[in-house]
């Protein structure tokens, strides 16, 4: 018998992490306005967690009801967006999962709010971080605070 997925992730400071036993099929952007606003940015990439075994491996979010039937989860203490909670299910944020990019997005929703740019983004200008001579001396002095890409045994760190 082959083994189910399985996925793991969490804030960024690791106050909160996560645990999903099961196939994740259905990730999702939302363009709507609570969504942009929920996130601080043009859109929420969402995984459903409906259908698999879920369950929180360090504390929990808390929790702003953001209308009648959606409660949006996150982190008190670093603020990272978790989840988007409704009465059909749970979808976590899928820059919170430790691998993100075992989840593609496979459908986009709220398309009218979707800002007129997006669609563009591909088309940039790119660098990568070593590459931004302006950034050159900040990224040499700068010292990650975040969590790790895994489970670690305690938190916060020593």
């Amino acid at each position: 018998m082959q083994a189910l997925p399985e996925y793991s992730g969490g804030c960024q400071c690791g106050a909160i992490r996560f645990h999903v036993v099961g196939a994740l099929t259905h990730s999702s952007i939302c363009h709507c306005r609570m969504c942009q606003k929920a996130f601080g940015a043009y859109y929420a990439p969402l995984v459903s967690v409906r259908g698999s075994e879920f369950r929180w491996t360090r504390g929990e979010p808390r929790r702003f009801q953001s209308s009648n039937m959606v409660k949006r989860g996150f982190c008190a203490d670093c603020g990272t967006p978790l989840t988007y909670e409704a009465p059909d299910g749970v979808a976590v944020a899928a820059g919170a999962f430790d691998e993100p990019a075992r989840l593609p997005p496979t459908i986009q929703y709220g398309i009218e709010a979707k800002l007129p740019f997006v669609d563009a983004l591909g088309s940039l200008s790119a660098l990568r971080s070593e590459e931004d001579a302006e950034a050159g001396d900040f990224l040499l002095h700068i010292l990650s605070h975040q969590h790790p890409d895994h489970d670690t045994a305690e938190w916060p760190p020593d």
